[in-house]
């Protein structure tokens, strides 16, 4: 966990955009916190991994992060708004795509999208020049004026994150974005991520794929069982450790089972 410290306070003349602080989160009565003391932070042009096993803890986190689960302790902010005491600006901040694919599937796709631009108040004109910057993303084509209902899986994944891109958020999360999308899609969202980092923003994932977790992330956060156990950037692991992220990974996961 130094290691956190010494990145903190060498970033912190960057533009903080998103911080958690000693997030903690339980379920009902159990005995054991599904996050416990959560510190994470994202800085402008950074695109942000968070890595664990199945259960670990990643989806909670993001979660609390976005506003959908209440938490027990902690402060989350995006910019100067508090996730708890100023809500609306702080989700106004931010763009999220669950890894369910919630969407409406009575609306066309582009229902859907006129929905998500009419919730931020962007003006037809731009709305529609924004659908067609997203389209050449990710690729719906003609099927955008389909039923969602009668989308493929990886459909409507790709309609959930055109949705959230709708208002150009500050701030993209998303949970397991990569899975049910094929090759093509995987690669033009990888590139969006990376594009959408650059021009000033912050994206911040989790994703049970190492390998494009390695492709595309500036810093990753390990989460185990519910503790937040290291944060490594992905270049000082090929140059100060010698290994892939996947073996840092697996390395540090196994270290923490070894210590309990």
């Amino acid at each position: 966990m130094e290691k956190i410290v010494e990145n903190a306070l060498q970033n912190e003349e960057m533009t903080k955009v998103v911080s958690i602080s000693h997030l903690s989160k339980r379920y009902g009565k159990s005995p054991v916190l599904a996050a416990d003391d959560i510190n994470i932070v994202g800085y402008k042009n950074e695109v942000i991994g968070l890595l664990g096993r199945n259960g670990a803890g990643k989806s909670t986190t993001i979660k609390c992060l976005t506003g959908f689960l209440p938490f027990e302790q902690g402060e989350i902010k995006f910019l100067e708004y508090d996730i708890v005491k100023d809500a609306i600006n702080a989700k106004k901040t931010f763009g999220y795509v669950p890894d369910d694919r919630s969407v409406f599937d009575k609306m066309t796709g582009m229902e859907y999208l006129d929905f998500m631009a009419n919730v931020y108040k962007i003006p037809a004109d731009a709305a529609n020049a924004r659908v067609e910057e997203l389209q050449k993303h990710f690729m719906l084509g003609d099927r955008i004026h389909s039923i969602i209902s009668s989308y493929s899986f990886g459909m409507k994944k790709k309609i959930s994150i055109m949705g959230a891109l709708m208002h150009n958020p500050k701030v993209l999360i998303l949970d397991e974005p990569f899975t049910g999308l094929d090759p093509q899609t995987t690669y033009s969202l990888r590139n969006y991520i990376k594009e959408h980092a650059k021009n000033g923003n912050t994206v911040f994932f989790s994703s049970h794929n190492i390998d494009i977790v390695e492709k595309i992330c500036d810093r990753v956060y390990i989460i185990h069982k519910g503790k937040l156990v290291d944060e490594v950037t992905v270049s000082s692991c090929r140059e100060k450790y010698h290994m892939s992220l996947e073996e840092y990974f697996l390395e540090k996961c196994a270290a923490e089972e070894g210590d309990e």
